[in-house]
């Protein structure tokens, strides 16, 4: 499997996510830049977190229309796995690949620490690995994770299963304590936590390793029922 790491100016986190597929999982990875306007050849696409643009404007609102990004969202509309870890979250958010927004976390500090959360959804393409119910530890960095949606969108959320990934306690005001959520085609996964940041021992925790071998193992066997 062959994925794309996206980068803008400003991103941070590139790195970490090119290292844990190619050193993590042992699959093929390139960094494509923001400016590229291509994703051939690629089976999977990971936004990366970081500060894209400096966050001038607001998260993710001007990475929306890096030109990469109308390619990023042909991917996703045909069904191939998207990942957007914190910062790529809020992209995910700003194109409407996702649902809701994101705000300031509540006290208006930078939060930068280990993070128990729940794995709502074990069913998805990401978090077949995981348990049901399974608590996982996965470092958040992010001073706008504050998870917002109306009401409606909310219980949509809830009765579809798209909530993947949940804080075991209140973090930043996030609603519902949503820390990850899908799209409704359950090939979107949009996430504030760092599961690059967590795929080594030496990293000092694995528990994010298993969402990228969900990625590869989904992958690999719906190439082989549709070959």
């Amino acid at each position: 499997m062959k994925f794309a790491v996206i980068v803008f100016p400003g991103s941070n986190c590139d790195s970490d996510m090119y290292h844990a597929i190619r050193d993590g999982i042992g699959e093929e990875v390139e960094y494509v830049r923001y400016d590229e306007t291509s994703l051939e050849g690629f089976d999977g696409v990971l936004l990366p977190g970081g500060f894209s643009y400096g966050d001038y404007l607001r998260s993710g609102a001007i990475a929306r229309f890096a030109p990469i990004m109308d390619e990023v969202v042909a991917f996703a509309e045909a069904g191939k796995p998207v990942l957007g870890v914190c910062n790529g979250f809020q992209v995910l958010l700003e194109v409407g690949l996702l649902p809701g927004a994101m705000k300031r976390n509540d006290g208006l500090k930078f939060i930068c620490r280990p993070t128990n959360l729940v794995v709502e959804n074990n069913e998805t393409k990401f978090t077949s690995n995981y348990e049901q119910g399974e608590v996982i530890n996965i470092p958040v960095a992010h001073g706008e994770g504050n998870y917002e949606c109306d009401e409606e969108t909310l219980t949509k959320l809830e009765e579809q299963k798209q909530v993947v990934f949940r804080y075991e306690q209140p973090i930043n005001g996030s609603k519902a304590n949503i820390a990850g959520i899908v799209n409704e085609g359950g090939n979107v996964l949009g996430m504030m936590p760092h599961p690059e940041r967590a795929v080594d021992a030496l990293l000092g925790r694995e528990d994010g390793l298993r969402l990228f071998q969900s990625i590869v193992k989904n992958w690999r066997e719906s190439h082989v029922t549709t070959s």
